[in-house]
């Protein structure tokens, strides 16, 4: 059954007390209590190191069945390698180590945050889709709109791949759907009683046409993006 699966970009922020976490609430237990409000949350910091096993199994155990884990590619593959075959080897290393997520059921997409000075290439693109297993879902968000044309996203769509669609003030990208999931960075905050309610019904089309939803809220000094996210989760009173 498709789900629709809302958090934000990290969760352990002690300013987001009393607002979301209780002023009681150790460090130490924010994904527990995170994890009882939303379904997901997205792992900025594998872009920089990789976490391991014995984090990997904490944060399966501090939180409930279904809940998921989004988590950015390492910067060697997008960053340094850019794509380029000469990364495979850190892609299968990467991968390699959320085996304690996916054999717990809690590995959701891996995000490729592609870096702004990469232009476009369906060359490069087409041979890297290639080397990436189908059994993990992968969401690639393009930072330069020279990748917005649909050569890119017909050989997203061939090989199973998501176009993050992410919202800021400095670029948007098409609302296409190429993968049998759809994944949302959302960065363009506040985002009010409509706006939530425009994404919840989007969210709700593509759930009915059986794809799985992630919306990840932008996580800011306050805690205004778990709120929202918990807000589309409840569904607005005017969806």
């Amino acid at each position: 059954m498709a789900t629709i699966y809302a958090g934000t970009s990290g969760y352990a922020y002690p300013a987001w007390k009393p607002a979301f976490y209780p002023q009681d609430v150790p460090a130490a237990r924010f994904l527990e209590h995170y994890a009882s409000r939303l379904t997901c949350v997205e792992i900025n910091y594998t872009f920089r190191r990789t976490p391991s096993e014995k984090t990997l199994s904490a944060w399966v155990a501090a939180t409930p069945p279904g809940f998921v884990f989004a988590l950015k590619m390492h910067q060697r593959v997008t960053h340094v390698h850019r794509l380029k075959e000469s990364g495979r080897e850190p892609l299968e290393y990467f991968l390699g180590t959320l085996a304690p997520l996916k054999e717990a059921g809690r590995l959701g997409p891996v995000l490729l945050q592609l870096p702004p000075t990469l232009k476009a290439d369906a060359g490069r693109l087409r041979g890297f889709l290639g080397l990436l297993p189908r059994d993990v879902r992968f969401a690639v968000e393009f930072r330069d709109r020279s990748w917005f044309s649909d050569e890119v996203f017909e050989l997203l769509g061939e090989h199973g791949a998501a176009l993050c669609v992410a919202e800021s003030e400095e670029l948007a990208t098409p609302d296409v759907v190429t993968a049998g999931f759809a994944y949302y960075r959302l960065r363009k905050p506040p985002y009010d009683g409509p706006a939530l309610a425009r994404l919840r019904r989007r969210a709700d089309e593509l759930v009915a046409g059986g794809r799985d939803v992630f919306l990840v809220f932008k996580h800011e000094d306050d805690a205004g993006g778990a709120l929202e996210a918990e807000r589309v989760l409840a569904g607005p009173p005017s969806a």
